[in-house]
């Protein structure tokens, strides 16, 4: 699903994300201490190469919806934005610091003139987000910063799972149904 709002194309695609060639920027769904794990951090970790947690060491430990900038090194990307989602039911308030794990995303994409970004459904793995009600925060964030970019021209959401996809582009078009742009 792809939809043009407020001129930056907003899609959602099943997929992986150290799979998108095609984008200048990748979100990682990162740890607090910036250390490769599981899920899609160690899956961009592997990929990335080692060169990926030294660099990225440097900036630890982080906050819940804080967000670092690193080099992509071995993936088809020019950088990986490293954000700390919310532990669900144990930081607060949930919705807020997940959603600044999008916009201080989006705010370092156009600090660093890039203009494509993909993100994965961050704190939904271990962090136990529920996938719907997380989608509604990340969408509507993007959705929200959408008229302010300069640089940044598409946001893509790349999601592993047929199931997730299926909620985020339910959640896409509720949001999306009335905005005229």
């Amino acid at each position: 699903m792809k939809k043009q709002i407020y001129g930056i194309i907003i899609e959602c695609r099943e997929g992986n994300i150290v799979q998108q060639p095609d984008i200048s920027v990748i979100v990682n769904a990162a740890n607090a201490q910036l250390v490769p794990g599981g899920g899609v951090d160690g899956a961009i970790h592997r990929a990335a190469g080692s060169e990926l947690a030294y660099e990225s060491s440097k900036f630890a430990p982080i906050k819940p919806g804080e967000a670092v900038i690193t080099s992509a090194y071995k993936l088809p990307n020019k950088y990986v934005i490293h954000c700390l989602g919310p532990v669900y039911g144990k930081d607060y308030p949930a919705d807020i610091l997940l959603g600044n794990c999008y916009r201080n995303a989006l705010e370092f994409a156009e600090t660093y003139c890039v203009e494509s970004i993909a993100f994965p459904a961050i704190s939904t793995g271990a962090f136990a987000y529920p996938m719907e009600d997380a989608a509604r925060v990340a969408l509507g964030a993007v959705i929200e910063a959408a008229g302010k970019f300069q640089k940044v021209k598409l946001v893509r959401f790349v999601l592993y799972k047929r199931e997730h996809l299926k909620v985020h582009e339910k959640v896409f078009s509720e949001l999306t149904k009335k905005i005229k742009a």
